[in-house]
């Protein structure tokens, strides 16, 4: 599976969250609302998830092997280092 797209939704409001991403795979399958992270050890990428009647959250969709995740993390982290962005930026 090819990530042929990705395009990045800077969120302007102060706090960890610092922008939306929506990956296209193979210029067939998207998914959207993928997130970039201000953690402590630097960013990462947190996948599009819902609230469970528990209050956990599930991932809706996810890389099923550590290999592609990493492979995608770094994909969307260059993106967003670079400055690339696609929209304006959103306010949370």
């Amino acid at each position: 599976m090819e990530i042929t797209d990705i395009r990045i939704r800077r969120v302007e409001a102060d706090g960890k969250l610092k922008a939306y991403v929506t990956v296209t795979f193979d210029d067939a399958f998207v998914v959207h609302n993928v997130k970039v992270i201000e953690g402590k050890s630097g960013a990462f990428i947190a996948m599009p998830s819902r609230k469970t009647k528990n209050g956990e959250y599930k991932d809706v969709a996810h890389p099923i092997n550590s290999d592609f995740r990493n492979e995608l993390q770094d994909r969307i982290l260059k993106e967003y280092e670079s400055g690339a962005s696609d929209d304006s930026p959103e306010d949370t």
